[in-house]
C-alpha cells in the first residue's frame, strides 16, 4: 500500500508521515529530501523556490517510485507538496487501488486562531531554515489553493479546523486502511 500525502505548507504533512512510519513501520520517502538531492547533486538547475517546476519535475519520478513499490508489493508513505491536484491521471485502477491519499489544509480560521502555534510547531520534525516570510494571510491563501486545486480534481481535502491533534490522529486510524 501507497500512503501519498499531501498539502499546504505547515500543515502537518511530515509530522503524519512520521507518526506514520511509527504506528505501522512503513517507510517514507520525503518529496523536499528528492527535491533537495536532485538540487543539491546539480542535476536540475532549479532551485527551491521554483514550486511549480519542481512539481512538474518531480512528479514523474515520484509516481514512478509509487508504481515500482506497488509493483513490489511494498508499503510505502510519501509526503510533501509536489503532488499535482491531477495526480490520479497518472495510474491505472490497479495501481489507485493500492493508493491511500491525504490532502491537509487548515481553515481561514484555524489560521486566525492558531497561527502563532502553527509558526512554533514549524521545526517539530524537520528544522525549517526559511519561515519567516510566512504571514497569516499567505498561509491562508495557500490553504485556499490547495483547498480549490484538489477539490477541483475530485478529491477529498482534510480540512484542519479544531482540534489539531484529534484530525491527526483520526487520519492514523482511519484513512490507512479504508478505500477511497
Amino acid at each position: 500500500m501507497i500512503i501519498l500525502i499531501t498539502g499546504a505548507s505547515h500543515t502537518g504533512k511530515t509530522l503524519l508521515a512520521q507518526r506514520m512510519l511509527e504506528a505501522y513501520k512503513y517507510p517514507y520517502v520525503c518529496i523536499d529530501h528528492v527535491k533537495m538531492g536532485l538540487i543539491r547533486s546539480g542535476n536540475t538547475q532549479l532551485t527551491p523556490e521554483d514550486d511549480d517546476a519542481l512539481t512538474e519535475y518531480l512528479w514523474p519520478i515520484i509516481s514512478e517510485m509509487m508504481k515500482t513499490a506497488i509493483e513490489n508489493h511494498q508499503n510505502l508513505i510519501v509526503e510533501g507538496c509536489y503532488v499535482p491536484p491531477d495526480w490520479r491521471k497518472d495510474f491505472n485502477d490497479t495501481y489507485l487501488s493500492s493508493i491511500r491519499f491525504i490532502c491537509l489544509a487548515m481553515t481561514d480560521a484555524y489560521i486566525d486562531a492558531h497561527f502563532e502555534e502553527i509558526m512554533a510547531h514549524a521545526s517539530d520534525i524537520e528544522a525549517r531554515l526559511f519561515d519567516s516570510d510566512y504571514t497569516p494571510e499567505t498561509l491562508k491563501a495557500e490553504n485556499q489553493a490547495y483547498i480549490k486545486a484538489f477539490a477541483q480534481n475530485g478529491e477529498q481535502v482534510t480540512l484542519i479546523d479544531g482540534d489539531y491533534e484529534e484530525c491527526i490522529n483520526n487520519l492514523l486510524v482511519t484513512n490507512i486502511f479504508s478505500n477511497d
